[in-house]
């Protein structure tokens, strides 16, 4: 695997770890904030398909960095 390619799959990988991490900590606050301050569950509904949708974002770019991975290596 060249060098180059090695630093873009492990910039990648730690931006989708950060959106992870980041989708988690968000969603947990806006549901112990919701609760606190009675948002509506429509508004906690959106943001539930919200953090689903960056989850899924990305799972398909972990399998697109996997594919790369054993593409470079085999």
């Amino acid at each position: 695997m060249g060098e180059h390619t090695d630093q873009s799959l492990a910039r990648r990988s730690r931006m989708v770890s950060l959106v992870i991490a980041g989708t988690l900590i968000t969603w947990m606050l806006i549901q112990l904030i919701g609760k606190q301050i009675g948002l509506p569950g429509r508004y906690a509904l959106l943001f539930d398909f919200a953090a689903i949708a960056a989850l899924i974002w990305a799972l398909v770019n972990v399998f697109q960095i996997w594919r790369a991975r054993q593409s470079t290596e085999g």
